[in-house]
């Protein structure tokens, strides 16, 4: 800054440089910055970092007076740094022009945030938190430029300034092509100065912002050694000069100014949200940890969501969801996520966009947003053009913006085909590539997704296979964890006690809050008090329901301290539970076409267990957890259309209901939220029989807790069968029969049909056409035989 025209001003900013200049100079006190100045000059630096609490401690007159009046106060501190450098080394003073000042500390009032960042803290020092949603490209500025006259063989300098840096009145920016008396000049670019130059974009934590109105923004400008230190979607604290810049149009200044922030000092905030927690609350999560030890985990999944009903599987996920598994970073570079996603899907009104919207007021870093109003740019990251500089600029999306935090996209399903593919790479990988526009960036995405959508036909149609009433791609569904068919299905006594349930919500009422009344000033206050952490909420008839007293429910502070204290901790595999999993994977991968991802998801799931028991190692109970979660998400049930089986079902039916009617309730009872739905039917020959889906296979249950778990790839249909030990002699009988039709017909090929008619013929126990269906699977398996459009090749 040019020394004021006044001798007073000017007096004053002498002494000024001489106030700032004894504070450096703190050799014989502690000599802090003393050593922090020749850490500097080794480490071939040009910006000091100032804390403002030791200023305030030593001239509080000159601290007031540097967050008051910041481009004056900045000015003189700088000069006071080149001549306090200059006395240390005169040679390293005379490399660098000048020497900056960067602010840290403790700034009170103006600490804000862009929305509370008024028109009062022109001028001022302040300092703004924020999250990076632009970033400009480096753009070299020209700082001083040197002209050489060949007619004069003079050499012209000329310096330049703007509004964006600490000098007084802006400079002309007009190049110099001609000296005084009209001879051309060329310029020497060796010898002009210039400095990297940068904009971006800071706006308020989408978490801080209040609902139903737009985030608030600040540009702020970065120069020489603080560029290209920032990217979409980081979180950062700028301390700088907050300053406005005025507008012309059509050579008319109007009444309202652009304003920036020219930044003095750039900090990284930690990615991971922190709540405020005492010794005391921790103390409390350990005490609860244990006492809790056995079914800490069903405690905390009941506590989840508590006015929904039901979902008991689905919130165990959401919170396996919330406290995430173990990224690991291996030494060639290769990322595995820690990340668990979630896919709800299935018919309206079942809760599941209220799902969602717990889990934004619960997750400590959570970002909202709906298939139909988001572009796959604007959940990823987009190339945009500045409107003033015409410059591209990055910006950063949802995902990016939800780093290490949770992306909850309602109506996943109204997307289009070409948005949903954006998202491969950040589900899996983590990040976002944006090559485009002569860019090419990285931005990190470690964000877990919480998808809801709706089946292709609006309500799922159980006659049709889960993947067609999902219509997603197979590429993407591999990406989820877990993937919940939720379903409305017709049970008396299950929708009676959702709509007591849903009563009872409507009649409740908040503690604070009278019928009609509006609520009294002091009630917020009483509010904002610190009171001590509750971990159990008190029980309330109308939110609770009356039948649940001993259910005791986790608050939601609570909860949310809960949570981020365990997923600090980063369990290790033992070796029980690897084989384990090892074990479980195999299975599930022989009895249907998985990929082995869901290895990977068995060990997400199984972490996120042990974290919730607050346990460094995930053993076995952790790993059978996590398989029951599978199963659950895995296997679904699916009807088969009564066309030509419809004389054969018509004489057992009447035995079907009988048996109905004399099951428990309990296994009459449907489950509203997916998973495996029970059939049990009693058979001819005392076996229990149970119908399956498990991803394009067929598995059968024995009624007694045995899986009986492969029966060969039947794409479209799903059959009633038998277990193992009631059928093993039939297959031995069907083998003989089969044989004897061959040798009877001479043919390399035989119809479906003929077997069927040929093999019942004088039989006193006929096959049915499941069993003939089963025993061709099994054969077909054993490479005996080929079964093609209903036709039998013997091999």
């Amino acid at each position: 800054m040019a020394a004021p025209a006044g001798g007073l001003e000017d007096a004053e900013l002498r002494e000024a440089q001489r106030d700032y200049l004894d504070f450096l100079d703190d050799e014989e006190d502690q000599g802090v910055y003393h050593g922090k100045v020749r850490d500097m000059i080794s480490d071939n630096q040009y910006r000091l970092l100032v804390s403002i609490n030791d200023l305030r401690r030593k001239n509080e007159k000159r601290a007031s007076r540097l967050l008051n009046n910041a481009f004056e106060e900045l000015v003189a501190f700088q000069r006071a740094l080149k001549d306090f450098v200059a006395s240390v080394d005169a040679t390293y003073a005379k490399q660098y022009e000048d020497f900056y000042i960067g602010l840290e500390g403790s700034f009170g009032s103006k600490h804000v945030s862009p929305r509370t960042l008024t028109a009062c803290f022109l001028s001022c020092i302040v300092c703004v938190e924020g999250i990076v949603t632009k970033c400009s490209l480096v753009r070299p500025k020209v700082v001083r430029s040197v002209h050489y006259c060949p007619a004069t063989k003079k050499t012209i300098e000329r310096r330049y300034t703007d509004l964006t840096s600490l000098d007084a009145f802006p400079s002309s920016s007009v190049y110099p092509t001609k000296d005084e008396e009209n001879n051309p000049l060329e310029t020497e670019f060796g010898l002009s100065v210039y400095k990297d130059h940068q904009t971006i974009t800071i706006q308020e934590m989408p978490e801080k912002a209040p609902a139903g109105q737009l985030p608030r923004s600040v540009d702020v400008i970065l120069d020489d050694d603080l560029v290209d230190k920032v990217k979409p979607g980081d979180r950062i604290q700028v301390v700088g000069t907050y300053r406005c810049l005025p507008g012309k149009k059509g050579g008319y200044t109007s009444g309202t100014f652009r304003t920036i922030l020219i930044a003095c000092h750039v900090k990284q905030m930690s990615k991971d949200a922190r709540p405020l927690y005492s010794a005391t609350d921790v103390a409390k999560i350990k005490r609860f940890s244990k006492s809790r030890s056995k079914d800490i985990f069903d405690q905390l999944a009941r506590s989840l969501a508590p006015s929904i009903h039901g979902h008991e599987f689905i919130k165990k996920a959401i919170l396996c969801m919330l406290l995430g598994g173990v990224e690991k970073i291996l030494e060639n570079g290769s990322r595995i996520r820690g990340d668990i996603n979630i896919l709800l899907i299935g018919d309206p009104s079942v809760a599941k966009s209220q799902l969602l919207r717990y889990v934004l007021c619960t997750a400590p870093r959570a970002i909202a947003t709906t298939g139909r109003g988001s572009s796959g740019v604007g959940l990823t990251a987009a190339i945009t053009t500045d409107q003033e500089t015409g410059e591209r600029r990055l910006e950063a999306g949802a995902m990016v913006l939800a780093d290490r935090g949770v992306v909850c996209i309602d109506e996943f399903d109204k997307m289009s085909d070409i948005d949903r593919t954006a998202i491969h790479e950040v589900m899996e990988q983590g990040r976002v590539t944006i090559a485009k526009a002569g860019m090419h960036a990285r931005l990190n995405s470690r964000c877990s997704v919480l998808a809801a959508a709706n089946p292709v036909y609006g309500r799922y149609d159980q006659y049709k296979t889960p993947m067609e009433n999902i219509g997603l791609q197979d590429s993407l569904l591999s990406r989820f964890d877990l993937l919940f068919i939720v379903l409305d299905q017709m049970d008396p006594e299950q929708d009676r006690e959702i709509s007591d349930h849903v009563l009872r919500m409507h009649r409740y009422r908040n503690p604070n809050e009278q019928d009609g009344d509006a609520m009294p000033l002091g009630s917020a206050v009483e509010i904002l008090e610190e009171q001590e952490l509750q971990v159990y909420e008190k029980h309330d008839d109308l939110l609770h329901g009356p039948n649940r007293r001993k259910e005791k429910i986790v608050s939601m502070e609570f909860m949310r301290k809960y949570i981020h204290v365990a997923k600090m901790i980063k369990p290790v595999l033992t070796q029980e539970s690897a084989n384990y999993i090892n074990q479980m994977s195999s299975d599930i991968a022989r009895t249907s076409p998985v990929t082995a991802r869901t290895l990977e998801t068995l060990i997400r799931l199984s972490t996120a267990h042990a974290k919730a028991r607050m346990n460094k190692t995930v053993d076995l109970q952790d790993a059978e957890a996590a398989l029951e979660l599978v199963q659950f998400a895995y296997f679904k049930k699916v009807l088969e259309k009564e066309k030509k089986r419809k004389k054969q079902v018509e004489d057992d039916s009447e035995t079907e209901k009988e048996d109905e009617e004399t099951q428990p309730k309990e296994e009459g009872r449907k489950q509203s939220s997916g998973g495996i739905s029970k059939s049990l039917k009693p058979a001819s020959g005392g076996c229990s029989q149970l119908w399956f889906w498990v991803f394009s296979s067929v598995v059968f249950w024995d009624g007694q807790g045995l899986w009986y778990p492969w029966l060969g790839r039947e794409k479209k249909s799903l059959y009633l069968v038998s277990d193992g030990d009631c059928f093993s002699p039939r297959l031995k009988a069907f083998k003989a029969a089969l044989l004897e039709v061959f040798k009877a017909s001479h043919a390399q090929s035989v119809g479906l049909k003929s077997v069927m008619e040929s093999i019942n013929r004088d039989n006193p126990e006929p096959f049915s056409l499941p069993e003939v269906k089963l025993a061709l699977a099994h054969m077909q398996d054993d490479n005996q035989i080929m079964v093609s459009d209903d036709i039998i090749f013997l091999i």
